[in-house]
């Protein structure tokens, strides 16, 4: 397992939500440079189930933080949303809530190079003032915890529990670490 950051190694402690734990899991995990696959990446597609996620995630060099939010999901038994690889698509994951909280689905707003409109999304592992930390997969070609700009956040979505983790709650942190302005 990868080495978590000094500021997040409280997280190895916490007992959920589900979603952390299997996000963690696979903490590291990296895009390979070049024509290169990583095949855990490649794999995630066939796990999921997707018929149609498989059959167009054929490289690690297509945006994946839609689809290690939906492998994250389905190992946590959550239901992942209608074509994942899309990250705008994860606002309508779970149920609204307006104030993000530790696990709490985070769907953030790009733009590309072209200047069109994308998304990320990731978890929410804490907050400053001005950003919220995310734990997501193509967050500078890996899968690892990262700074967004609170102003970016699209929707904030909690996963539907039958029993909400008594650990989900508002996680306040330094603002320490490098800011994500483009995570494509």
């Amino acid at each position: 397992m990868a080495t978590l950051p000094q500021k997040y190694q409280w997280l190895r402690e916490e007992t959920g939500p589900r979603m952390i734990k299997e996000a963690l899991a696979e903490l590291g995990t990296v895009e390979l440079a070049g024509a290169a696959n990583n095949p855990t990446i490649i794999r995630w597609a066939q796990e999921t189930g997707l018929k149609s996620v498989a059959q167009m995630y054929v490289a690690d060099s297509i945006p994946w933080c839609g689809l290690f939010m939906a492998v994250v999901a389905k190992r946590a038994a959550k239901s992942p949303v209608k074509d994942p690889l899309w990250a705008l698509n994860w606002g309508t994951f779970g149920v609204f809530t307006k104030t993000p909280m530790l696990g709490d689905v985070l769907v953030f707003v790009r733009r590309t190079a072209n200047g069109s409109r994308a998304g990320h999304v990731g978890l929410y592992v804490g907050e400053d003032e001005t950003a919220y930390h995310v734990l997501g997969g193509n967050q500078g070609d890996c899968v690892c915890v990262t700074r967004m700009p609170k102003q970016r956040l699209y929707t904030a979505r909690r996963p539907s529990y039958k029993v909400q983790p008594a650990n989900v709650r508002p996680v306040h942190l330094a603002a320490t670490g490098v800011m994500s302005h483009s995570e494509a």
